[in-house]
């Protein structure tokens, strides 16, 4: 009934839409579509929650009927990365932020943009900022928490509080397959330890999740630290 509704109303409005982001995002909230849980790009529609953006077929089909150029991308594993993501990114953004970006990174600009919605922030490639987006992924972290340890150093703690961590718990292979998927390049680990992650090779065969739990571990103990100081 509801989009029965829209649709009619774009009827008698007898409206015209261009294919500028403010119009596309209008065309989508009036076939009730709720764009704080999709990501625009101007070739693709992302949707981040199937179930919270309500981008039903239906409503996929009459997008596309104003909008056949903008392909919808209906991806399981990306919904699972925006998860995961979404964690993190609750906890650590504050509305209407200014966030400074990193160049040429598809995945954070994808995963960052409906947050302009959610949460009214300005994402920006320079200039002054609140907070600032750090890249590091899942894989990283974990060989840089073994690194440090098989080094004697023991575990450091370099998280900034001005940082933010999109893919701090997202893992190398999710991004890699969802990238290969959506026709991107794919990204490779940098500067990481060889001990450590022939470490960590091994711990892969053996139990699979244990990125996560050494992540979870060392984030347990950096809080109780702090509370004790």
């Amino acid at each position: 009934m509801d989009l029965m509704f829209d649709i009619s109303k774009l009827a008698e409005d007898n409206e015209e839409f261009t294919t500028s982001k403010k119009d596309v995002l209008k065309y989508l909230k009036i076939i009730g579509v709720d764009s704080r849980f999709i990501s625009y790009t101007p070739q693709k529609i992302y949707i981040n929650n199937l179930r919270f953006s309500k981008f039903s077929r239906k409503r996929q089909e009459t997008f596309n009927k104003q909008y056949p150029e903008i392909e919808v991308i209906r991806n399981s594993l990306f919904q699972k990365i925006c998860s995961k993501s979404s964690k993190v990114l609750s906890l650590e953004i504050e509305p209407n932020s200014v966030i400074l970006m990193p160049q040429d990174n598809f995945m954070v600009n994808v995963l960052m943009e409906p947050y302009t919605r959610k949460y009214g922030v300005k994402l920006v490639f320079e200039g002054d900022y609140d907070y600032v987006v750090n890249p590091t992924i899942l894989d990283d972290e974990v060989n840089n928490i073994f690194s440090t340890i098989f080094s004697g150093e023991g575990l450091k703690f370099n998280k900034k509080e001005n940082e933010i961590y999109p893919l701090i718990n997202v893992p190398l292979d999710w991004i890699n397959s969802f990238l290969e998927m959506d026709g991107k390049c794919t990204v490779k680990n940098e500067n990481n330890d060889e001990l450590a992650t022939a470490f960590m090779e091994f711990l892969e065969d053996v139990a699979p999740q244990y990125r996560e739990n050494v992540l979870k571990a060392s984030e347990y103990i950096e809080k109780k630290l702090e509370t004790e100081k």
